[in-house]
């Protein structure tokens, strides 16, 4: 029994070195085989490594330049600090126009949304411009509906069209932040 016992040892060891074997030979095949788009894989993801990292400091680089130059352009209102800033970085270049439009009480073309209907507002109730005001107030997405839902109110009681405000002033829903706005005008119309 111990002779057979170490035959069929010896024939599992022998079929388990085997096996390492052939798959030893099976992948060196392989590798053979597909070596240049093995060596090619690993130079695209170098490659795109280094690229990744060169990009992340150069964006890092332009940020840091944007905002020192929306900081030159805030304080001195240097030219030279906005051109810089749009080609580092278009949306605070934006944000430099609209802070520039604002303080000069003008219109300026605005890519970013919420920028150009805050701008649209201000201007509007600048102005006292009841039908921009009223456009506003219709737009369903427009963030300040209520304030110029509001300010056209206002702008109602102003020219003396009590009523008409109070109907205006009705659209505000309860759970607007305006509406306490809307309640104080209210209270000053029921005299009228």
């Amino acid at each position: 029994m111990s002779i057979k016992e170490d035959v069929n040892y010896v024939k599992n060891e022998l079929s388990s070195e085997e096996k390492f074997l052939e798959n030893f030979v099976k992948g060196e095949r392989f590798f053979k085989k597909y070596k240049t788009l093995i060596f090619g894989f690993i130079v695209i993801i170098i490659i795109g490594s280094i690229g990744t990292i060169i990009k992340k400091n150069i964006d890092e680089a332009n940020k840091f330049d944007a905002n020192i130059a929306l900081n030159k352009f805030l304080e001195s209102g240097d030219e030279k600090a906005l051109t810089t800033l749009k080609d580092k970085n278009e949306e605070l270049y934006e944000v430099a126009l609209y802070l520039q439009a604002k303080k000069e009480n003008k219109s300026v073309e605005i890519n970013i949304p919420l920028l150009k209907e805050l701008l649209k507002f201000q201007i509007a109730t600048t102005n006292n411009d009841q039908k921009e005001l009223d456009n506003l107030s219709l737009q369903n997405d427009f963030l300040l509906k209520e304030f110029a839902i509001f300010n056209k109110a206002l702008l109602l009681v102003n020219e003396g069209k009590f009523e008409e405000a109070k109907t205006t002033l009705k659209q505000i829903p309860q759970t607007s932040k305006a509406f306490e706005l809307a309640n104080l005008l209210n209270h000053y119309l029921l005299t009228k």
